[in-house]
């Protein structure tokens, strides 16, 4: 019987139900993939970016609690998370954005005008 992403640690209920937007339904699964193709796929399936719960799902895949991260390896994950933010798209404007930078509001460096 395949066992829930929430027994995972650092990830509960809500994981469960964004990993099955992804089409990640159990924790078997989603330690098959990994962190950066999991991560990848919620972001894919519409989840927002949030470096925070991609640390906490890979210290979680390691058994570690997700504030058990620091210094340098926190900067080598922050390297990888904006890796998978950029080839998702994740540095996008959002539509209201678009529209905002379309009609000057917000200028080209991306503050608001």
């Amino acid at each position: 019987m395949p066992t829930p992403v929430s027994t995972i640690r650092n990830l509960g209920p809500a994981s469960d139900a964004a990993f099955a937007r992804a089409g990640i339904h159990d924790a078997e699964t989603l330690r098959t993939l990994g962190p950066d193709a999991a991560y990848r796929r919620l972001l894919d399936a519409g989840s927002k970016p949030h470096f925070i719960g991609y640390y906490a799902l890979v210290m979680g895949l390691q058994g570690r609690p997700w504030n058990d991260c620091a210094g340098p390896e926190k900067a080598a994950l922050r390297t990888r998370f904006d890796r998978i933010k950029a080839e998702a798209g994740g540095d996008r404007p959002s539509e209201i954005e678009a529209i905002l930078n379309e009609i000057g509001v917000i200028d080209r460096q991306g503050g608001r005008g």
